[in-house]
């Protein structure tokens, strides 16, 4: 279970990493985008190096009984660092390098302590999951656990308090992504405790190695997941409230594309539908085709009809946008009642007219779209007899 739960972390972990490595390769020198790329990545090799399996294949390998649990540590330590670098340029300020510097050789140091401390102890015998515990009275060995222990309480403390205290002054997908954050770290600071007590259990005689072996690992896979859950937040979230407007607006197209349907089809008007589109490209593919039917419409408009339209609605709705919209309306389906009657007879000549108004944009052609629907009352095409006029469309 355990190596399950180690293994699908550091999958979660360095997934996030992925996602988030084209914006570290685009922009290099952002020491915050170094950052959160180190704290995910740190994360995820802690999580793969105290796997049991990992821990036996790399104790193996090296011949040294309990190599792993320093290389572990070291790990972990790593992650303290990239933690409290991220933090401090959260917070930002004047001395940003100053502090995530000292930060940085703090932590160093107390991977220099787990190096010594380890080379100065004895652990013969090879533990893969209750090592913490087990050596916890033994000399150097002990201290190079408790050591590693409160390195990381105090940066995941510190990391919790400052995303949860960020968090109260932020709004948004920011905001969620720091609370998760802080959750995940708080869950981080659930395995240090948990360990320590074990730890000191052991000092005075008691065996409360469960903590150690059960309840942290799970504390520490439920952080990670948060943790790399909060990362993405921020940066997910504006793509897919992108992916929903275009979405929306591609749906809100549909009647004026379905209306200009038999046009599209007769003469080959619309473009082929992409595959496995995002909803931003298929928005521009019905886009396309919309304008393509209107420029083919374009020699069939009637300037007097748009006009005449357009007064009447904005003499009852008072509202320019909406009057628009119900004037483009029927100038389209006047245009294509015409287009469609006028069989191999050749279009009056482009040109040879004014046009209605500026080409619709995507605002009107999205209110040309709710007329036809029937969200606005569409315009009755006007039977009276007029003087022939032509106008543009495209």
């Amino acid at each position: 279970m355990n190596s399950l739960i180690n293994y699908a972390s550091c999958g979660a972990l360095w997934l996030g990493l992925a996602v988030k490595a084209p914006d570290l390769l685009r922009h290099r020198h952002d020491p915050y985008l170094r950052a959160i790329c180190a704290v995910l990545g740190l994360a995820g090799l802690c999580f793969l190096l105290g796997a049991p399996p990992t821990v036996g294949a790399v104790n193996r390998l090296s011949g040294v009984p309990n190599l792993a649990a320093p290389l572990t540590y070291a790990a972990i330590t790593g992650y303290c660092a990239a933690s409290q670098v991220l933090v401090v340029h959260w917070r930002g300020g004047p001395r940003v390098r100053r502090t995530a510097r000292r930060w940085t050789l703090a932590y160093a140091a107390v991977v220099l302590g787990i190096a010594v401390t380890f080379a100065l102890g004895d652990a013969p015998v090879e533990r893969r999951v209750d090592l913490d515990t087990y050596y916890a009275t033994t000399p150097f060995i002990g201290q190079m656990i408790l050591l590693y222990l409160l390195a990381h309480l105090t940066a995941v403390s510190v990391t919790t308090v400052s995303a949860l205290r960020w968090a109260r002054q932020v709004r948004g997908a920011l905001r969620a992504g720091l609370t998760l954050l802080g959750a995940g770290a708080l869950c981080g600071a659930g395995y240090s405790l948990a360990k320590l007590v074990a730890v000191t259990a052991r000092w005075s005689g008691r065996d409360w190695s469960a903590l150690d072996t059960a309840v942290s690992p799970v504390a520490a896979g439920l952080g990670a997941l948060l943790i790399v859950v909060g990362v993405l937040v921020p940066l997910v979230a504006p793509r897919v409230s992108e992916w929903r407007r275009a979405a929306r607006a591609y749906a809100r197209l549909g009647p004026l594309e379905r209306a200009l349907d038999d046009l599209l089809v007769r003469r080959a008007l619309r473009l082929p539908r992409p595959r496995f589109a995002s909803p931003a490209t298929l928005l521009m593919w019905r886009r396309t085709s919309i304008h393509n039917a209107l420029g083919h419409l374009d020699a069939y408009g009637d300037r007097d009809l748009y006009d005449r339209t357009r007064a009447d609605a904005l003499a009852a709705t008072g509202d320019p946008e909406l009057a628009g919209a119900r004037a483009w309306a029927a100038v389209i389906l006047d245009a294509l009642r015409q287009e469609a009657a006028s069989g191999t007879v050749p279009p009056p000549a482009p040109g040879t007219g004014r046009p209605p108004a500026p080409a619709p944009d995507p605002a009107t052609l999205a209110r040309i779209a709710d007329v036809l629907a029937g969200a606005e009352r569409a315009p009755a095409v006007c039977a009276v007899p007029r003087r022939r006029t032509t106008a543009g469309t495209a």
